[in-house]
């Protein structure tokens, strides 16, 4: 080979190492931390850069996007001296890429840590009933800690949530009876609510039925009472139609002699009437003498006349 094009191929290779070793290309949502001769030096944003070959170096990586750090479960005592198995997830952020390199070893550890210290203790402070009821309390108790101690450190705490909260099995167990006996109880409230319920509205419908049926007797009763008043006004109305009628034609001409007439008939049809329908017989003083009895009406009709 000739030395000449094998000193171009080793200047061509030399110059594509440096060229790697010094351009570097950083992504969206990330910053490098650069080091010169061991120092900071810098920190790039996203975009191409070059850097001095063999004195500046790539010392940390950082990504600025939102990070889930897990926290292991551990066994926190409630204040009513409880063991319990809490574990949660931390919701983190870099905010200074410098700080977040210089500041701590590894700010995940650290918050990790961190947020278990402050579970056990906010844990500590409340009874076990009330660490399911208390979860936004525990979340903001734990922020409020690992945000303060996370300035220096350069990370920003976003949010924390408690995963889950398991009790002992035998706590479990009591709890589950207790749930038992409270849905029990309930049932037996709402049954005998249903049942008192029942009976009310029961009562009610009778006492419905009862109104509308002295209503309706009272309703009946009195229309009885306005027909019966109605008849015997219809009554007494055709009877004084019918005596004026009478006492209009006994003022005619020839009315007194009809009179006589339709009295001495009657008188003889309803005395053979009672001869003939009943066993015994009350018979006049004086039975042929039927002018007689005529007579002794008509005078009635006219002494009734003269008051007229």
């Amino acid at each position: 080979m000739n030395p000449s094009l094998f000193a171009v191929i080793i200047l061509a290779v030399l110059v594509v190492v440096v060229l790697l070793k010094t351009a570097v290309i950083v992504p969206q949502k990330y910053e490098y931390i650069v080091e010169r001769l061991g120092k900071y030096s810098r920190t790039l944003g996203a975009g191409f850069h070059i850097l001095i070959p063999f004195l500046d170096r790539v010392a940390y990586r950082f990504m600025l996007k939102e990070e889930v750090v897990n926290i292991p479960s551990q066994t926190c005592i409630t204040k009513d001296n409880v063991t319990v198995d809490v574990d949660g997830l931390i919701y983190l952020q870099v905010q200074d890429s410098k700080l977040a390199a210089y500041g701590i070893n590894d700010y995940k550890l650290a918050a990790a840590q961190l947020a278990q210290t402050t579970l056990r203790s906010a844990v500590g402070r409340i009874d076990l009933d009330k660490t399911f009821e208390e979860r936004e309390s525990i979340n903001a108790t734990v922020v409020q800690a690992i945000d303060e101690a996370a300035q220096s450190w350069g990370i920003k705490l976003l949010r924390y949530e408690v995963s889950d909260i398991i009790p002992p099995q035998s706590v479990k167990q009591a709890m589950e009876a207790q749930m038992t006996a409270e849905r029990s109880k309930r049932a037996e409230i709402a049954r005998s609510e249903g049942e008192r319920q029942s009976t009310i509205n029961r009562a009610e419908g009778e006492r419905q039925d009862a109104i509308l049926k002295s209503e309706g007797e009272k309703q009946r009763m009195i229309n009885e009472a306005e027909g019966r008043a109605a008849q015997i006004l219809a009554v007494a109305e055709a009877t004084a139609s019918g005596l004026r009628l009478i006492a209009d034609q006994l003022r005619q001409d020839g009315g007194m002699e009809a009179a006589n007439l339709r009295v001495a008939e009657q008188y003889v049809a309803e005395f053979g009437r009672i001869a003939k329908e009943s066993t015994t017989l009350i018979v006049p003083n004086n039975t042929s003498d039927v002018a007689g009895m005529v007579a002794q009406a008509m005078a009635t009709l006219g002494t009734v006349k003269q008051h007229r």
